[in-house]
């Protein structure tokens, strides 16, 4: 039996809904959203609203956002003739954060994963093969996520792509900085080693 009443408990359950938010996260964020003010509790909930109503996808890489295309494929500075793949839009986020990448992005929408029954029909490659028949693009960097189902939805990309005679590269991965040699893992290690450049 619930110590909470039922409003209060549906508030909790809908928390715990959320990625990686526990039943005592949850019942903190519900006594936060019940100890606010109306007028901040309807602010809160009108940006959900209006989040879910107003944003979509862009039509050309499939990001999330207010207007399509977005801000990033409508910039007439960016390089169109290379396209960033990432799997998921936060990627891109990180990705911009370095002030480094100057092309623009395909936001795959997730990875292939059988274990999961996702396949290559179910993530954005197709729409990705339909931008590089126009004939524009140069390179594909695959930035898709250094696991499992990352480094395989990297060679099957991988494979599709190179058949065009695109250029088609994959994302350094290595050792943090600040990280241990000797608390690194060896696919890790492996992969700095692969990686590795001359210093200038």
């Amino acid at each position: 039996m619930s110590l909470y009443s039922p409003s209060i408990e549906k508030l909790i359950e809908g928390f715990e809904k959320l990625p990686s938010i526990g039943h005592k996260t949850a019942i903190r964020l519900a006594f936060y959203i019940l100890n606010s003010s109306e007028e901040e509790t309807n602010e809160f909930v009108s940006s959900i609203i209006n989040a879910k109503k107003n944003l979509k996808y862009c039509s050309k890489c499939f990001n999330i956002s207010d207007t399509d295309p977005c801000i990033i494929c409508g910039n007439p500075k960016r390089d169109e003739s290379t396209i960033c793949v990432v799997e998921d839009v936060k990627d891109i986020i990180a990705m911009e954060r370095t002030h480094e990448y100057k092309g623009v992005y395909h936001v795959l929408h997730g990875s292939i994963s059988p274990m999961n029954g996702i396949g290559p029909d179910d993530i954005k490659i197709k729409e990705l093969l339909t931008r590089l028949q126009k004939g524009v693009v140069k390179e594909v960097i695959l930035a898709t996520n250094p696991r499992v189902e990352g480094e395989a939805t990297a060679m099957y990309l991988s494979k599709l792509i190179k058949p065009l005679g695109i250029k088609v590269t994959r994302i350094a991965r290595g050792i943090p900085i600040g990280g241990d040699l000797e608390y690194t893992d060896e696919i890790t290690l492996t992969q700095a080693l692969e990686g590795r450049r001359e210093l200038q």
